[in-house]
Formats: C-alpha cells, sequence, structure tokens
C-alpha cells in the first residue's frame, strides 16, 4: 500500500502547444517580376538586358565610330528543392489524447519554410554590390600593385591579406570604381576582378603600381548609441551615389533594412531619435516593423546571417536588388502506409533567386555588431 496523494490526477489540454516564428519578411525583400515565366518555363530563365550607350559631343563634324549593342545575360535558377514528409498511424492519433496533429502539423511546417526562405534571401549579402558595405575597412599607408590583364595584386607589408578579403570590394588611388577581390595566395599576394557574375572573370581596370588602395568590412564595425545614425547615414548614402559610379539609379521610395533584435535596443537607447509608426504601417508591425528611419523601413528579425561576437549582416535596399520566384510542385499528397495503418504526407517546393548584375548595388550591407 501506498500513502494517499501517491497517485497524482493528471490532465491533458486538448490545445497543442504550438512553434512559434517571426514572421516572414522575404516579399519585403524580393521582386517576383519574373515568376510567373519561369514557372511556365522551368528551372531557368535567362534574363537579358543591354549595356548602356553613351552621349557624344557633336561638333558638325562627321560621327565618329558608333556604339555597339552588348547584352549580359543573368539567369534565374530554381536550385532549391524542398520537402516536408510525415506520417500519423491510425493506431497512435487512437492512443494519444490528441487525436487529430494535421492541422497544428501544416501550419509549423509552412512557418518553417518562410523561415528557410528568409534565411536563404538574407544569406545573399555576398551580392552585394562591391564598394556598398559599412564595416571596419582596411586602408592603411601601404600600397598595392595591380597587374593590368590578370588583376594579379601585390601589397607591400602592412596589413596582411586574408580570406576575409575574399568577396569584398577592393578600390585603389587610379580606379574610377570598385572592384572585388576574387582570391587571396597568400598574406601579400592574390587577384581581383570586375564586380561581375553574369559574365566571365575578368579585370578591366588600370594597372596600378605602388598606390594606396582601401578593402572594404572586412571585419566588423561595433555600432553604439553614438555612431548608429551616422552608420545608418552611410548606408543610405551608398543607394544614393550607384548612379554616380555609373550603375542603376536606386529609388528613394520602398527602400528597407533588416537588422537583428540587438539593432532596436541600442536605437531605443540613443538619444535624438524618435520613431514613429503611422497607422497604415499597422499590419507591417506584425512583420517585425519598428519604423521608419532615413527612408528605411526597418525590419527586426532573427535570421539574418551571423550573430553579435563575428558581427551581423544588415542588409538595407530596395526590393528591385533580389528577383526570386517559387513554386508548390506538389501539394500534401496523402498516402496510405501500406504496411501498417494510417496515411503519410509529403509535398514538394522550389524556389531560387537572382541578383543581376546592374541591381547589385540595389541593396548595402552593415557588417556590424552592437555595443
Amino acid at each position: 500500500m501506498s500513502a494517499r496523494a501517491t497517485t497524482i490526477a493528471q490532465g491533458f489540454s486538448q490545445k497543442l502547444l504550438k512553434e512559434m516564428y517571426d514572421r516572414s519578411l522575404t516579399n519585403e525583400v524580393v521582386n517576383r517580376d519574373y515568376e510567373g515565366e519561369i514557372n511556365g518555363v522551368g528551372s531557368k530563365l535567362n534574363i537579358l538586358n543591354f549595356d548602356r550607350i553613351s552621349q557624344k559631343n557633336y561638333t558638325g563634324a562627321d560621327l565618329g565610330s558608333p556604339d555597339s549593342l552588348t547584352e549580359n545575360n543573368a539567369t534565374l535558377t530554381i536550385d532549391q528543392y524542398k520537402s516536408f514528409y510525415w506520417k500519423e498511424k491510425t493506431l497512435d492519433n487512437w492512443l494519444s489524447y490528441i487525436k487529430n496533429p494535421h492541422p497544428t502539423v501544416i501550419a509549423q511546417k509552412a512557418d518553417e519554410r518562410n523561415k528557410n526562405m528568409d534565411q536563404f534571401v538574407f544569406g545573399l549579402y555576398a551580392d552585394v554590390g562591391a564598394g556598398n558595405r559599412v564595416g571596419t575597412d582596411v586602408y592603411d599607408a601601404t600600397t598595392i600593385t595591380i597587374d593590368l590583364t590578370t588583376g594579379a595584386f601585390t601589397i607591400a607589408g602592412g596589413t596582411p591579406a586574408t580570406s576575409a578579403w575574399v568577396g569584398r570590394g577592393i578600390k585603389a588611388v587610379g580606379h574610377t570604381k570598385w572592384y572585388r577581390v576574387k582570391t587571396v595566395t597568400n598574406t601579400t599576394t592574390g587577384f581581383i576582378e570586375d564586380d561581375e557574375d553574369d559574365i566571365a572573370t575578368h579585370y578591366s581596370g588600370a594597372a596600378i603600381a605602388g598606390q594606396l588602395y582601401r578593402v572594404e568590412a572586412t571585419t566588423a564595425v561595433s555600432v553604439t548609441t553614438a555612431n548608429l545614425l551616422n552608420k545608418v547615414a552611410l548606408l543610405k548614402q551608398k543607394l544614393d551615389l550607384a548612379e554616380s559610379y555609373g550603375y542603376n539609379s536606386v529609388p528613394d521610395s520602398g527602400r528597407y533594412m533588416i537588422v537583428p533584435p540587438e539593432f532596436e535596443t541600442t536605437l531605443i537607447q540613443a538619444t535624438g531619435i524618435a520613431l514613429h509608426i503611422e497607422s497604415v504601417y499597422a499590419e507591417l508591425v506584425k512583420k517585425g516593423y519598428i519604423g521608419t528611419l532615413q527612408g528605411f523601413n526597418i525590419f527586426k528579425s532573427n535570421r539574418l546571417t551571423g550573430d553579435n561576437t563575428s558581427g551581423y549582416r544588415v542588409l538595407a535596399g530596395h526590393p528591385l536588388w533580389c528577383t526570386f520566384a517559387e513554386k508548390l510542385l506538389a501539394a500534401d499528397i496523402e498516402e496510405d502506409l501500406v504496411q501498417n495503418f494510417g496515411s503519410a504526407y509529403k509535398d514538394l517546393f522550389v524556389y531560387g533567386a537572382k541578383v543581376a548584375d546592374p541591381r547589385r548595388h540595389f541593396a548595402a550591407e552593415g557588417f556590424w555588431t552592437f555595443a
């Protein structure tokens, strides 16, 4: 025999504890201009554009050589293939207090998919145009020499080249635009290339002989209450100056910034900053919208690449930066468990994204930590 109250009465709620997720922000960051076309064709869609032609002075004399029309080919590829597959057994449902788990699983599946798409899109920070990053740059009294034909570089002492340079923008005295670091061979040598992905790698810049240089945002910069406005202003300036470097002009309206929670904590402690949310944006608050700052709609998310130790990859830009397409190929197919009782469910979902070369400067990256 055992003392009374050894057997404790238990009850089970009929309501399941739901998995909770941030709201998806993919639709705030991308455009779907070609989604219908790629869904009708298949996994790849070639998107063409012409290089700009230049206006020339006319003096009354015969015109010189005409510009040739040259086209670029950006390929939007559906290359993310994702599926869910789970089973619901008849005996399990009968034995369990929860008789119908299906609606809860379906809702969790959708939220999980949205989270993964956000992380995929935010992970495209490497496709931000060269020169459009705000972090801690390499720029000291050392010099660089760059070969005209191959883009091979050699630096003379100073800050050693590391793998953190790869993919980052580089600009030397004598350059009229930013290029990017292609590879780093060792601490003093490597190769640079034009900031283009839609054509074969090449270096079109001038030969550089012993000039000062800058490599952008190789390490994170600490954002504090004192410098937060300055860092946001620098990202805005990157977008505003795009046309001055020969790129497409970035529209002023519709710009976004995706920030981690630490940004909001720093923001509300800074003096002289007051964010007001107009009633028209009330629905966006559900997506993590925290207000407008310097022309950016600011959204908070836990899905950015990085952390507060190595640095967050904060994204600021315009939705025209990234073209996105998705398609549900097979939706919740139900099949009998042949050697058992119950049902299995599965689906197939595919998506992909492309940042075309002419649109690389429609976004800027803040490589930031927060104090």
